[in-house]
């Protein structure tokens, strides 16, 4: 925990890794996240009037959160502390609290909030309530699932986005111009693929790997010079992989595996990716939730009942714990990766809403609003609404959509037989409108 009355530190600690040699001192240093910090923006004009509400930052890991903590909290000139909810406990919350009650303003940062438990986010509620304390907190988990409504409530959750490949190949270039032991072995980069590849837009993985690679390398005989290419970033990655670590940055690498494995219909390679996240102690509720995302988004319709074993999946892991719920997963993966896939229900709606984002709202057709008053029905409100159930077969054809939309279609029936019986019923009762 660092202490309340230091301010973050300026520079980097002796043999520090070359992510923290490089990390931001100041904010015209921060790469990326300008729709939060930059001219004009939210997070910018909150600093600009001297004050922050209490907030939480959600994005991928490597963009940003940690470092962005820091530099609000230094432009500000506040008392600081930090947590990791790693190793903090419900003690540590309370000491802090204590402590902040004497120094106004204090900013309290807690970095991977998702992995405090109920009773130590509650032990926070009343110091961000009275104002004792302003929280940040920064997560890659959805706030929604893993933080108490109650935080949620007081805070403003802002989303970082992942770092463009501009951003990631300027932080590669600034290293090597820049950093004091990087310098001292001539470099050329001849391909930045294979970096940005394998750290997976994670900056702190990127100059990590970055820092092997430039210490690993051999150079030229002749001139000196370490070139990187895709092949050397590679061999010398694979020679350096962690064990999977529920904390490191295995963890994202193997859950995108275990997901495209069920997607891909492969419950062998899934299996194993579930046993080498079960045996690394990930948290079963963890793997449960992404199987409830990936049973609506790469099964849907094909299967419905995949939804409902996942849901069923997902409450008796809550139950249960481990170790017995390795079973249930297994017994969940199994049926997924095995069942017919359809993503069009996922497509349809991200195609509505990318359309709603683009034209905006249309009116909705007068007989399909609601009449509560007199003066709306003069006004024709609901005056051709047909009721569906008067009609053969519980269906009477008539337009629901707003006129300027009228036979748009999103949803497209995926090629698997649940969805083809679904495709008939649409193509009798719609016809040619939809092109169904």
């Amino acid at each position: 925990m660092t202490s309340l009355f230091d301010p973050p530190a300026d520079q980097p600690r002796p043999g520090a890794p070359l992510a923290e040699r490089l990390r931001p001192r100041t904010l015209t240093e921060y790469v990326g996240q300008q729709h939060l910090v930059g001219p004009g923006a939210v997070l910018r004009r909150y600093l600009d009037a001297g004050r922050i509400p209490s907030l939480i930052l959600w994005g991928p890991p490597g963009v940003g959160k940690t470092t962005l903590a820091h530099l609000m909290a230094k432009e500000l000139k506040l008392p600081f502390v930090a947590l990791s909810a790693i190793n903090a406990g419900v003690k540590d919350v309370r000491d802090v609290i204590q402590q902040a009650k004497s120094r106004r303003g204090t900013l309290l940062f807690i970095d991977e909030i998702h992995r405090f438990s109920k009773s130590q986010q509650d032990a926070l509620l009343g110091a961000v309530e009275q104002g004792i304390v302003t929280l940040i907190g920064a997560t890659t988990e959805n706030p929604s699932f893993e933080v108490i409504p109650a935080i949620l409530s007081r805070a403003q959750v802002y989303v970082l986005e992942g770092l463009s490949q501009e951003d990631l190949t300027g932080l590669v270039d600034r290293a090597l111009a820049s950093d004091e032991a990087l310098r001292r072995r001539p470099v050329e980069v001849a391909s930045y693929d294979a970096l940005l590849r394998i750290s997976g837009g994670d900056a702190r993985k990127l100059l990590n790997l970055l820092e092997i690679v430039v210490e690993s390398a051999p150079a030229e005989p002749t001139t000196g010079v370490v070139t990187i290419t895709d092949a050397l970033v590679q061999q010398l990655a694979q020679q350096n992989l962690s064990r999977y670590d529920k904390g490191g940055e295995m963890h994202y690498d193997v859950i995108s595996a275990f997901i495209k494995s069920i997607r891909g219909s492969d419950p062998n390679a899934a299996l194993y990716y579930l046993a080498v996240m079960l045996e690394g102690g990930e948290d079963p509720k963890f793997i449960a939730r992404r199987l409830l995302i990936l049973a609506s988004e790469d099964v849907g319709n094909a299967n419905p009942n995949a939804l409902l074993l996942a849901q069923s999946t997902f409450q008796a892991v809550t139950v249960i714990g481990m170790p017995e719920s390795d079973i249930i997963l297994g017994q969940c993966v199994v049926y997924l990766a095995t069942s017919p896939k359809s993503n069009a229900s996922y497509v349809a709606i991200r195609e509505a809403r990318a359309l709603v984002k683009q034209q905006g709202v249309q009116p909705v057709p007068l007989q399909l609003r609601n009449a509560p008053t007199k003066l709306m029905k003069q006004l024709g409100y609901g005056a051709e609404y047909h009721y569906s159930h008067d009609g053969a077969g519980n269906f009477v054809y008539q337009e629901f959509m707003p006129d300027a939309l009228s036979g748009r279609r999103f949803y497209t029936p995926g090629a698997n037989p649940a969805e083809a019986k679904m495709q008939e019923r649409l193509r009798q009762w719609w016809g040619e409108k939809y092109g169904y």
